[in-house]
């Protein structure tokens, strides 16, 4: 009896995800202000595309399914560490009541290489601060107190043991869900978090990336939530699977 309600609650949420799981939205280009820097060292972000919604365990398996080598069995170790897909059962199982919850404990590596093999690619900082200062209402929240004071109240909980579905906190400006309130995500680069410059492409510095989720610019420094993000990034490097860390993926748009 209790799969039988199991399937029914996952049928109900596949079909809600499903009306949307591909879709992508456009975020307005703009310009993003690295910690510690001059307001002369604005990085400018052309518009881009970003998946609506954080990859989930359901899309992740499909992803498993096609490519072996990024198994949890298989996976090289220079790769991904031991806590790589911690929270699955075997290397394509895992709890039901997770098929639409964000994969977590997946390696910068894994997250790259799924993004690539959609034709997408992870989404640099600055393209993701950019994205991510944006409340439902407008597409710069920066100074908004309420926004602020709920952002700091969600990076203050303790996390859960299950991770809730995609979609179950709040869409931005632009359309695109739980930039914060879910997990946090794998950015591409991680020294635009901290000083101006592109490292799109430099791959010297793949074993010091860092993450960046749930983030908005974080050069006022009376946002504590910002340096919180800040200390986080600086924590961890691309091969780590950490249990609250997930991610989606961004496309250049065409024609730019």
């Amino acid at each position: 009896m209790r799969n039988f309600f199991i399937a029914i609650i996952l049928f109900a949420n596949l079909s809600v995800y499903g009306q949307g799981q591909t879709t992508m939205v456009n975020i307005k280009g703009g310009f993003y202000l690295p910690l510690y820097s001059l307001d002369s060292q604005k990085i400018v972000v052309k518009p881009f595309l970003m998946d609506i919604y954080p990859v989930t365990n359901m899309d992740y398996k499909k992803f498993v399914l096609q490519f072996p080598d990024w198994r949890k069995s298989k996976i090289k170790s220079i790769y991904a560490d031991t806590n790589y897909l911690h929270h699955w059962t075997s290397d394509t199982n895992f709890n039901a009541l997770l098929a639409l919850s964000p994969v977590v404990n997946v390696s910068w590596f894994a997250a790259k290489k799924y993004c690539e093999c959609q034709g997408k690619r992870l989404p640099t900082v600055a393209e993701w601060e950019l994205a991510g200062k944006a409340s439902e209402t407008k597409p710069d929240a920066t100074k908004d107190l309420k926004f602020n004071q709920w952002l700091l109240n969600w990076v203050s909980k303790p996390n859960t043991r299950m991770l809730a579905n995609v979609g179950s906190t709040f869409k931005n400006y632009y359309g695109v869900w739980d930039l914060h309130g879910l997990v946090w995500e794998w950015t591409f680069d991680f020294n635009s978090a901290l000083t101006t410059g592109e490292s799109r492409g430099n791959s010297g510095l793949d074993n010091t990336f860092f993450c960046g989720g749930g983030s908005f610019a974080s050069k006022d420094i009376n946002n504590y939530a910002a340096f919180m993000r800040f200390a986080s990034r600086s924590s961890v490097k691309a091969k780590y699977g950490v249990p609250n860390l997930g991610f989606r993926c961004v496309k250049d748009k065409k024609n730019q």
